[in-house]
């Protein structure tokens, strides 16, 4: 017989934060089916940018006149262009590079913009009004404009991509992060926290970030497609990505002039990933919400 107190032989045992974790995405992502759509597409993505280069039939820099711009065939199943390269292996290693801008973007403007707006919104006065002007300022160009004359001006390197890209999304996730860090200062959990003698910056870190983290997740993952977009879009104008590195907006540029004389394959299928890259991200990000937000966890 058991001593009185102790649980029950064969009771269930409480799940530890990490695998209850776990466990509701597991729910969230079966329970959903274009969710779990999204998710499989995202692992798609993230195997062509981790294994790309293994996985690919030919060399993408590898050049080859005399298959030059053959048709989609078994051989080459997206085709070849006009030097010859195999376009499908350009398409998978292109995936490694544009998620690399997209991911370290969103992180530093998440990273940037959210701690700055969380400030702002929870001490007011000086530090919301500097983080305010800094958006404003940011949201009086065309961001896309912007961030071509930051490339122009820094030059159209990788790291000066990612910085324009973070720079243009910084008011989004300011003022995000602004807008629900000022409702929430005042809230009783806060109070509770400051009655126990934390310290303002405890506060913010581990009573307001968790609370407003779903919605920047969600955020995150509308950046994400934005951010592959920006990339793709100054590479498309000459002032991203050098060739004949393989990326998605000089594959579509480099094809844009081939469509006149019937060579659509070209810039068909670098723009069709480029499509389903932006598609997945903007389709994940209601299921991130549901991943993260501590309300809708049973």
């Amino acid at each position: 017989m058991s001593a009185s107190g102790s649980p029950a032989l064969g009771a269930a045992r409480p799940r530890s934060g990490v695998s209850a974790t776990l466990a509701h995405a597991g729910t969230v992502v079966s329970g959903n089916p274009v969710t779990g759509f999204a998710f499989a597409l995202l692992l798609g993505l993230v195997a062509c940018a981790a294994l790309g280069p293994s996985l690919v039939p030919y060399d993408p820099l590898a050049s080859d006149t005399s298959v030059a711009l053959q048709a989609p065939s078994l051989a080459h199943p997206f085709g070849t262009d006009q030097l010859g390269r195999d376009i499908l292996s350009r398409v998978v290693v292109a995936a490694r590079l544009d998620l690399a801008i997209a991911v370290f973007s969103v992180a530093l403007v998440f990273v940037a913009g959210g701690l700055a707006g969380i400030m702002a919104g929870f001490f007011g006065g000086w530090t919301d009004r500097i983080v305010g002007r800094l958006a404003d300022t940011i949201m009086a160009f065309p961001l896309f404009v912007l961030a071509m004359g930051i490339v122009a001006a820094l030059g159209n390197t990788v790291g000066n991509i990612v910085l324009a890209t973070a720079i243009i999304n910084f008011p989004l996730y300011a003022r995000l992060a602004r807008a629900e860090a000022a409702q929430r200062r005042n809230a009783g959990f806060v109070m509770a926290a400051r009655l126990t003698g934390n310290t303002d910056l405890r506060i913010v870190l581990t009573s307001i970030l968790p609370n407003i983290l779903p919605l920047m997740m969600v955020q995150m993952s509308l950046t994400m497609g934005y951010a592959i977009l920006n990339a793709a879009g100054l590479s498309f104008i000459g002032l991203g990505v050098r060739p004949p590195t393989p990326e998605w907006g000089i594959m579509v540029a480099e094809g844009a002039g081939f469509i006149v004389s019937g060579e659509w394959w070209i810039a068909l299928f670098p723009g069709l990933a480029l499509m389903l890259a932006v598609f997945c991200f903007n389709l994940i990000g209601d299921g991130l919400r549901d991943i993260v937000d501590p309300q809708r966890r049973t």
